[in-house]
């Protein structure tokens, strides 16, 4: 099993480098990316959409100084496209361009080695030999299918390549999976992963967010934003405001010169926030802004 060197000394410095790198989290939050790192497990971060799931991932590996390897999930994702694949028009043309009186054999050898293969996200991870994570986004909205690689992978860092034969990590990479929960996950991905759930944050905590990445707002402003979404998100909406639409609102506020968010600005800024004209109208009538 190839190894993975622990990135991080302690819960605390979990939190301090992330906040360094402008993500600031929670004591649940550092304690898990802490046990990920240190038991060298798979993280599963599962959480609505727009809570920072992702940007906790890019958060780590700018903390750690790892590259990220992104794998984004999709229905009708395959092996081709998340592990590797070979590059059949480059071999076509090896095999136009070689002797007509040349064997299979050796054309088969020749056509699938090394300078024809495209390695994928699953498979460029596994290679890497510098410090790196991988990143496999919206893990849900993969078919079932793609779950039993993930397990192959994730479980002995290796793939097996017929052609070439077994690819084994030299230095296993920091692995965290988002799931927004629109589908169950299998129980046998699951107990491979440590698990973190990512909810909205706190009234408290989403204004220090608002304050560390808009830093030139007002302190009452960025109350009124982050007291405003809250009201938002209670509402049965198609879609609730994400924290990096929040963030938006206090750059649109402040890039309007305004300093408090009263009804006029409520209602001529709403649509950084709320992106489908129902929200608009249930929003209006809530907040009394007709």
């Amino acid at each position: 099993m190839p190894q993975q060197s622990p990135q991080f000394a302690s819960v605390s410095d979990v939190g301090k480098r992330l906040a360094a790198v402008g993500y600031l989290t929670d004591p649940a939050i550092a304690t898990t990316v802490f046990l990920a790192d240190r038991l060298g497990k798979p993280l599963l971060v599962e959480g609505p959409a727009g809570v920072g799931k992702t940007e906790l991932a890019k958060a780590i590996a700018a903390a750690t100084g790892s590259g990220l390897i992104r794998l984004q999930c999709y229905e009708g994702l395959d092996e081709a496209r998340a592990l590797y694949e070979w590059n059949y028009k480059k071999q076509l043309l090896r095999i136009q361009a070689g002797p007509d009186d040349t064997d299979w054999h050796s054309v088969h050898d020749d056509v699938f080695s090394e300078e024809f293969l495209l390695a994928r996200p699953l498979l460029a991870a596994i290679r890497q030999q510098e410090p790196t994570l991988l990143l496999i986004d919206e893990t849900d909205k993969a078919d079932v299918e793609v779950e039993g690689l993930l397990l192959e992978v994730l479980s002995d860092f290796q793939v097996t390549i017929p052609e070439l034969g077994t690819i084994t990590a030299v230095r296993r990479p920091l692995v965290v999976l988002t799931s927004n929960a629109t589908r169950e996950l299998s129980e046998a991905l699951k107990r491979r992963c440590l698990y973190l759930y990512l909810g909205y944050p706190s009234a408290e905590r989403e204004r220090e967010i608002v304050l560390s990445r808009v830093p030139d707002i007002g302190g009452a402003l960025a109350d009124q934003i982050v007291r405003t979404v809250r009201a938002l998100r209670a509402l049965e909406l198609k879609k609730s405001p994400s924290i990096a639409e929040t963030i938006d609102w206090a750059h649109t506020l402040l890039a309007l010169g305004l300093d408090t968010l009263d009804e006029e600005a409520l209602r001529s800024t709403l649509g950084v926030v709320l992106k489908h004209a129902s929200d608009h109208v249930r929003a209006a009538g809530e907040l009394r802004l007709n």
